[in-house]
């Protein structure tokens, strides 16, 4: 009897989830064709999130799941977030920002068992994510997994290691997930290239209240303002954008590893630092042209920030810019990444304000929400009747 009640549960879970799809062309709510499932039920779930990637460190990860938990729990989800702080950490070779957790198996199947989670999302393959991994599979419970970085392509920038390998090692990891998680249509096309397969596309959102056009000030610097903001490391290609002759004033908003020597290569450009909500709002949206020189990102939460604020975008014509533009009027992409700042200078900030204002946070957590994979509540029974060594 136990048994069947248990089953008829997980069926009214997975019956209730039926929710609106996407419209056509809208990149923000893409899944493969090959991955459709119904959405998770209304009633408030319990999500459990390891993640490598959190505060203090600055970057596109920790803005994307620090935004999304929060949208959960607005919408009355209790997620509980596993994360380097809870850790002793070292700093990670060549880029010591990121701390990385040594061993952290243990805490990782206590909180597991202690939570009792409907569903698991590891959202990066670091020793967090590694554990996680490992204690689901020992478990027999599905989850999900999502691909932030290109590492095959950011360890080839520092390291003669070739990117087969890496992603070798990115196939074993994302292999038994049940969805992969990709920001992007066109990375989730190459993750099925490279076998990783089960990818779909979850996009990004901007916070439109925060970073707007009328935060706009002159910056008491000579005009037109070309600004770069994000990390300063070698995989960001920034000195592409700071090798550029361009008229006016170029702004680097960030910090990294190669801060250093860039500044100390050109000592014409303002180097601001790491910003910060409302400080970091008022450059972006006292820029002319927003300048994003990388070749390796998915996706690049800063297009968006700089389109809320009225600021168009000029950029290489890889992935990330090309699907975040996804076609529209408000960014050039071009191979000489001058001539796209020249060319950028001259759409109407409105129209970038207007195209960003698609992109919301919530419905991104919706979206991830529906991604999820439910763990039957037998499996997550067992584990705390019978737990596993770490």
């Amino acid at each position: 009897m136990a048994t069947i009640k248990i089953k008829t549960s997980l069926q009214t879970f997975e019956h209730q989830a039926a929710r609106r799809r996407p419209a056509a062309g809208d990149i923000r709510c893409v899944r493969s064709p090959h991955t459709q499932r119904p959405a998770a039920a209304s009633k408030p779930l319990r999500i459990l999130l390891f993640t490598d990637a959190w505060s203090p460190q600055v970057n596109g990860v920790v803005r994307t799941w620090q935004t999304v938990v929060g949208a959960l729990r607005t919408e009355g989800h209790l997620v509980r977030v596993v994360h380097p702080g809870a850790f002793l950490t070292f700093p990670c070779p060549t880029y010591p920002d990121i701390r990385l957790a040594p061993f952290p198996g243990a805490h990782v199947r206590k909180v597991a068992l202690e939570f009792e989670p409907d569903a698991v999302h590891i959202a990066t393959e670091g020793p967090i994510g590694l554990a996680a991994r490992r204690l689901c599979l020992q478990r027999g419970w599905p989850f999900t997994t999502s691909f932030h970085t290109r590492f095959p392509e950011y360890l080839r920038a520092r390291f003669p290691v070739p990117e087969e390998l890496t992603y070798r090692a990115l196939r074993w990891f994302h292999r038994p997930a049940a969805r992969v998680l990709a920001p992007t249509e066109t990375v989730r096309r190459e993750l099925l290239v490279h076998g990783v397969s089960r990818a779909v596309t979850w996009s990004r959102g901007v916070d439109t209240e925060l970073f707007h056009p009328g935060r706009r000030s002159t910056l008491g610097l000579a005009a037109p303002v070309h600004l770069y903001v994000g990390r300063l490391a070698v995989e960001k290609n920034v000195e592409a954008f700071l090798a550029l002759d361009l008229p006016g004033s170029k702004v680097i908003a960030g910090d990294g590893p190669a801060r250093a020597e860039l500044e100390r290569a050109h000592p014409e450009a303002h180097f601001l630092g790491a910003l910060h909500g409302e400080e970091l709002a008022r450059v972006y949206a006292s820029a002319d042209v927003f300048v994003f020189p990388s070749r390796t990102d998915t996706f690049g939460l800063v297009l968006l920030e700089a389109l809320a604020s009225g600021v168009p975008v000029a950029a290489f014509p890889v992935a990330g810019p090309n699907d975040v533009l996804a076609g529209h009027p408000v960014g050039v992409l071009d191979q000489d990444l001058g001539a796209a700042c020249a060319r950028a200078r001259l759409i109407p900030r409105a129209d970038c304000r207007a195209y960003a204002l698609r992109f919301r946070w919530r419905r991104c957590a919706e979206q991830l929400r529906d991604f999820l994979e439910p763990i039957p509540r037998a499996a997550v029974e067992a584990a705390a009747l019978d737990p596993l060594p770490a």
